[in-house]
């Protein structure tokens, strides 16, 4: 596990970001304590995003965290409802075939009564 710098100091990589822009930007006859000056605003501006960024980042995993409770409940709760209205759907499926399988039933008897009768 790699150590932390203190919460008050920008990190490494922070800093050369910071210098590598700092110095892009260089105009002549800017002395090093004025580039580094603007280093280290940029360092700030670079450390405010990142709080953003994480702070956004807790925000959404949070809600993520969340809906997914909510789901997992509603899901808990639904099987409960489900187990009451299967045996109402298959009552009302057994009572869909009567008629037809008596309607076939009746017109079979009706073609051998022709038939044989």
């Amino acid at each position: 596990m790699a150590n932390k710098p203190p919460q008050g100091t920008p990190s490494p990589e922070t800093q050369a970001e910071a210098m590598k822009i700092a110095r892009s930007t260089q105009k002549p006859g800017q002395t090093k304590e004025q580039t580094k000056l603007i280093a280290q605003g940029i360092q700030h501006g670079i450390e405010q995003y990142k709080k953003q960024q994480k702070a956004k980042a807790r925000e959404r995993d949070k809600l993520r965290k969340k809906q997914t409770r909510d789901r997992t409940q509603a899901q808990d709760i639904e099987p409960v409802t489900a187990e009451h209205t299967v045996p109402q759907q298959e009552a009302a499926n057994k009572q869909s075939w009567l008629p037809w399988l008596l309607l076939v039933a009746s017109w079979l008897g009706f073609i051998g009564y022709l038939q044989f009768g």
